[in-house]
């Protein structure tokens, strides 16, 4: 099977999905080695180890794709990779979601704040208009429909810029035009989580980091509340 098809083999049986990052191949090796079922290849983390600079931005899409070609090669399980905003207009975003899918990815995640991004648990983001917003999962959409094997991860950091009704929303929105994973970053209590995995349908992500907003809930307590990663 593709990186994709194993990775919606995983979606759709029963249970929580426990993803660990990675910054390059010998990070991902052992989640592989220990256990883990699928992998994440984060921003945040290449741009520390590959630059030694903050998740600002800073990171290019040459490098990332470099990064997670030999992330890809070095397991068998899939992975799915941070793409930051999509790296411009949304030719620009056809072309990251095909380079992704050609390095081996099984789901690309692309995320709603203006570029140069930074890290969704700290201050001073901003995101874009929500057509704007959405455009960009369109167009990643629309290569994946066009032939790119890989999985759409749509991300929104409203939450922290305007409200949780407009994150919620963006949600919804990017799960009717095809957004095959949602993920509502930086929700603030347990209350918050349950209202998204209510009122959005498909699978779901959480993202626990340490000193994050989000609240470090066990995996069987995800579950219970809806979430699938």
């Amino acid at each position: 099977m593709t990186p994709a098809e194993r990775l919606r083999t995983l979606l759709a049986r029963p249970g929580i999905l426990v993803m660990p990052g990675c910054h390059e191949a010998m990070s991902a090796r052992l989640i592989e080695e220990a256990g883990f079922e699928l992998g994440f290849m984060s921003g945040f983390a290449v741009s520390a180890a590959r630059l030694g600079m903050p998740d600002t931005g800073l990171i290019s899409y040459g490098e990332l794709v470099d990064q997670g070609q030999n992330i890809c090669r070095a397991v068998s399980i899939p992975m799915i990779g941070d793409g930051d905003t999509g790296f411009g207009s949304a030719q620009n975003i056809k072309r990251t979601v095909q380079g992704y899918q050609r390095a081996g990815f099984g789901a690309i995640m692309l995320e709603d704040q203006v570029a140069p991004k930074r890290c969704g648990h700290t201050e001073g983001k901003s995101v874009v208009g929500r057509d704007e917003a959405l455009t960009r999962i369109r167009a990643a959409v629309d290569a994946r429909d066009a032939g790119a094997d890989i999985l759409i991860m749509a991300r929104t950091d409203a939450r922290g810029c305007i409200s949780l009704d407009e994150a919620i929303l963006r949600c919804r929105l990017f799960r009717e035009i095809g957004a095959d994973i949602t993920f509502l970053e930086a929700p603030l209590n347990e209350d918050e989580m349950r209202r998204y995995c209510a009122e959005v349908d498909g699978p779901k992500m959480a993202n626990l980091i340490e000193g994050g907003r989000t609240p470090n809930l066990p995996p069987r307590q995800l579950e219970a509340i809806g979430y699938k990663i």
